[in-house]
């Protein structure tokens, strides 16, 4: 398959991504709004912070390393050696759902039953959750890996609305269930998840008619299991040592994605109460990145693995691949920056009456609102970290992740510190600070990287960084109109204030990405054929 090909690919898997999931996301976003009504802030603090992160730490230290390592293999593979070593994540996430659901019992705070029920039995639930995410791995990866484009965000979606529903079924019926609610909800939604996995490859290899059927490496579900011969071992060996400098760095960068849930944990630097509204707040300020950068970015890590080989720079590469590779990097960069900033620039001016809306005063009045202004510039921020790290990840050689992981070994421990002493300082709103700073310093590592990678090629995807002086200009005057938009028309107006205040927006933001449209004209062109070649691909399958 050829680079263009699997370019066309990974377009297609993000813009289907984003389409689907900007609609089950709208429909959670509601169900959510609803549900948060009728909830205290010390249950959303001990569910959304201490009960989330026993799960994503379980799920994250017993599968990223895995996904990395075998979606970065190439075409001649043996497959039944990486589905083996897949499976290793099962008894890995039982190992640390055990050790962690131990600490979380004895080691840290108890709250009172009082005010959150049933606690011992969220830790159990929430636990067990992990461990039925890990046995859908195997299927994950192998649709991922031949970039079949709808099941990813159709299971997710359909898992997260199914939960929600649940969720408000239950809240407004057994509200005294207290954290029996959200376990049974949780434990639902990874059950789905797998369950989709399951049934479509399913479905898939009982389909003659199929082409996708033709494509995987295995003709009935059973093939993939564990499978132990004598004629090889039983996992790539080369794939298993990738694995593990993967997982040193993926302890590492689950320290900086949850570093602040890890602090108000640990640290106990917040109450329950006000690590609920800080949550909150952080989720619907992250709601854009899973939304838009996230699905991009798995989608080209995929691209840039299968197009570049690990261990060589751009000048011993194929030059028709290192074209469009770097040619996707350069659009995927501006594309990050155009999308953050302008969530930075119209954000500041609207944080404020998009708390009130969706959470009322007790959202909108008190941190909220700094809060909600300082994760608008962290999230442009994440978005280009989120385009450098892909392709990073996906060019390195094995020596070279393991020199990236003294660094984030620095960067890890420099977060923790900086976190706690910020949030000593400014309450709630040192974490994003911190989050600030420490993903600054993940760019510059990238870009460090991307330039010394193509220095010796004709090649300069970082020019995707440059945006026109009259677009910058435009962002500018946006800016100030919002800001004396919202000091003159809102929140503490009536409503026909506050819908006059939102026109003035929507006209500046129609401005301003009408100046991009004509002005940033490479990524428009980029955009329209990779998405036109997605309709196509759509129309042929």
């Amino acid at each position: 398959m050829g680079s263009q090909e699997v370019l066309g690919q990974a377009a297609r898997l993000a813009s289907s991504g984003l389409l689907l999931q900007v609609l089950f996301r709208i429909i959670t976003f509601v169900l959510n709004a609803f549900i948060l009504r009728f909830l205290s802030k010390e249950i959303v603090g001990i569910v959304n912070v201490r009960l989330t992160l026993l799960y994503s730490t379980t799920i994250f230290l017993a599968r990223e390393a895995f996904r990395r390592a075998c979606l970065s293999g190439g075409a001649q593979r043996d497959w039944s050696q990486t589905l083996n070593l897949l499976w290793l994540t099962v008894p890995l996430g039982v190992f640390w759902s055990l050790l962690l659901g131990w600490v979380w019992l004895q080691l840290l705070e108890v709250p009172d039953p009082n005010v959150v029920p049933y606690y011992g039995a969220g830790v159990l639930f929430f636990a067990l959750s992990a461990v039925v995410e890990l046995l859908g791995e195997p299927f994950w990866v192998l649709a991922q890996a031949h970039m079949f484009v709808k099941i990813k965000v159709l299971a997710e979606s359909m898992s997260v609305i199914l939960r929600s529903v649940l969720t408000a079924f239950l809240v407004l019926w057994v509200p005294h269930w207290g954290l029996y609610i959200f376990s049974l909800a949780q434990l639902f939604y990874t059950a789905i998840m797998v369950l989709c996995y399951v049934i479509y490859l399913i479905k898939l290899l009982r389909s003659p008619e199929s082409t996708k059927r033709l494509t995987l490496p295995i003709s009935k579900i059973t093939q993939l299991l564990p499978s132990v011969t004598r004629s090889r071992a039983f996992v790539n060996w080369e794939e298993a040592k990738l694995t593990w400098s993967f997982f040193k760095q993926s302890f590492l960068k689950q320290i900086l994605t949850e570093g602040e849930r890890y602090v108000m944990t640990f640290l106990n630097v917040l109450n329950f109460g006000d690590q609920g509204v800080y949550d909150i707040v952080n989720n619907l300020g992250s709601l854009v990145a899973r939304l838009i950068f996230q699905p991009i970015e798995e989608s080209f890590y995929i691209f840039f693995a299968k197009v570049l080989e690990r261990e060589k720079d751009a000048t011993h590469q194929k030059q028709e691949d290192v074209l469009v590779a770097a040619a996707a990097l350069e659009s995927l960069l501006k594309l990050a920056l155009l999308t953050g900033l302008t969530i930075t620039v119209f954000g500041f001016a609207y944080s404020q009456l998009a708390l009130d809306i969706y959470g009322g005063a007790m959202l909108s009045s008190g941190s909220g609102p700094v809060l909600m202004r300082s994760y608008c510039l962290y999230v442009l921020l994440l978005a280009i970290n989120g385009v450098t790290e892909c392709f990073t990840f996906a060019a390195m050689s094995k020596e070279e992740v393991d020199r990236y992981n003294f660094t984030m070994l620095a960067l890890s421990s420099s977060f923790l510190v900086l976190s706690y002493l910020l949030t000593s300082w400014c309450g709630s709103v040192g974490f994003i600070l911190a989050n600030c700073f420490n993903m600054g310093i993940r760019i510059t590592q990238s870009l460090f990287f991307i330039h010394r990678y193509f220095q010796r090629s004709p090649h300069r995807p970082l020019a995707g960084l440059r945006l026109s002086p009259v677009l910058l200009g435009v962002f500018a005057l946006s800016g100030g109109i919002t800001s004396v938009s919202e000091a003159f028309l809102c929140c503490e107006q009536s409503w026909p204030a506050r819908l006059a205040h939102i026109v003035v927006g929507t006209i500046c933001l129609g401005v301003t990405l009408g100046t991009a449209f004509f002005t940033e004209t490479k990524l428009i062109h980029f955009l329209r054929t990779q998405l036109g070649r997605s309709r196509l691909s759509d129309k042929m399958t």
